[in-house]
């Protein structure tokens, strides 16, 4: 198909709305982001770009911006939540050794940058109501009234995408009785690029290094019955955060005392969309996929699912063969990864001790005895390269 003359709509300034933008635009495609904020940006959080995210990232001519505004991981060390280190995964054994702690300012401000020299449209407070998909032409209601018809939609949206019920209909997602903590706190431990995860019965905490390693990142998780709203943008009480993790050994109780801001939102299991698309609509990232943050996948899934939409466009002589072939690359990849991250949450929370100690020495005698077979086990995920299909 005639990409130039291809009218796309990227609902979402976030990572894989950007990451698409970027992607249809390199191959010729007219395309215009529609963000309901007031700026392209993202507050306080980091977030780890795995080997295959970063295979996107470099495709779309982003390496160096990337390693510049990040940390180099060496390591992932699992640690028990009292009396330290369980077990370290050394990622410098994985495909490409490309493993990053970026800030998600830091990598929305570099595709941002990336999308406008590539001539795409970044409309700001631009909030979509609703989508028409049933008609041939896709129609995009703004809230101010605005009608705007495309050749092409796409829902980078999130977990409360816009165009999602428009395609399958009101969500149905399911409170899994975990809830979520981020901040981000100085580096004043003078960690390392490493990330330390503390496991303990119904509980851990992730740390890693941000911005040249002055900052750690801070993400705590807590298994509770009481229902906790979806939102990364809900503030917390430290006390709150402080008083949950209060049997933690010293290394966390550090990291909790300076937390002076936080996040916190509930995890709910969304399923699969089963249909990713409709007529000249197609969603991507969260919108079709959401995931529980325990392989720190979402940012990733996202940028493949980026180059996956813009490579089959490019491919294909109609849109139609091309959102069809984009689900069935994508469809099994992201139920595979999210089944993985959802499996990671029973690992990170063994609460019967005796369970638990056992589990510990397994990992801590595995990781001593075979470590090349420790980090093999993550092959599937990180050795994949969309950018080679």
């Amino acid at each position: 198909m005639d990409l130039a003359r291809l009218r796309t709509y990227v609902i979402g300034g976030g990572i894989g709305g950007l990451a698409t933008a970027l992607a249809l635009a390199q191959r010729g495609a007219d395309v215009t982001v529609l963000e309901q904020a007031p700026e392209i940006t993202e507050v306080g959080a980091g977030l780890q770009i795995s080997p295959n995210g970063f295979a996107v990232l470099a495709a779309l001519g982003l390496r160096g911006q990337l390693a510049q505004a990040s940390v180099q991981a060496q390591g992932v060390s699992l640690r028990d939540y009292r009396r330290g280190q369980v077990v370290a995964l050394d990622l410098q054994r994985l495909a490409r050794r490309q493993y990053y702690f970026v800030h998600r300012a830091d990598l929305i401000d570099i595709l941002a940058q990336a999308v406008r020299a590539a001539g795409v449209r970044l409309r700001l407070l631009q909030r979509v109501e609703q989508v028409d998909v049933q008609a041939g032409t896709p129609v995009l209601i703004l809230r101010d009234g605005t009608k705007l018809s495309a050749d092409l939609v796409v829902g980078a949206d999130g977990v409360h995408s816009v165009l999602r019920p428009a395609i399958l209909g009101p969500a149905k997602p399911r409170f899994t009785g975990q809830v979520a903590w981020r901040a981000v706190v100085p580096n004043t431990q003078g960690r390392g690029p490493v990330a330390h995860v503390h496991m303990g019965p119904g509980r851990h905490v992730v740390s890693y290094p941000l911005r040249g390693g002055e900052w750690l990142n801070v993400v705590a998780v807590r298994e509770q019955a009481e229902w906790a709203d979806e939102s990364w943008t809900a503030a917390d009480d430290p006390d709150n955060l402080r008083a949950h993790f209060a049997d933690f050994g010293p290394e966390v109780q550090g990291l909790l005392a300076q937390i002076t801001e936080v996040r916190r939102w509930g995890l709910f299991r969304h399923p699969v969309a089963p249909r990713w698309h409709m007529g000249q609509a197609a969603l991507l990232g969260d919108a079709a996929h959401p995931t529980l943050p325990f392989l720190a996948q979402g940012a990733n899934m996202a940028l493949e699912d980026a180059w996956a939409l813009a490579m089959m466009v490019g491919r294909h002589d109609t849109l139609a063969q091309a959102l069809a072939g984009y689900q069935a690359l994508r469809h099994e990849r992201a139920c595979k990864v999210i089944n993985a991250a959802s499996a990671n949450a029973w690992k990170y929370h063994l609460s019967v001790p005796p369970l638990r100690w056992a589990a510990h020495g397994a990992l801590r005698l595995g990781g001593l005895l075979a470590p090349d077979k420790m980090v093999q086990q993550f092959g599937w995920l990180y050795g994949y390269d969309i950018t080679r299909i």
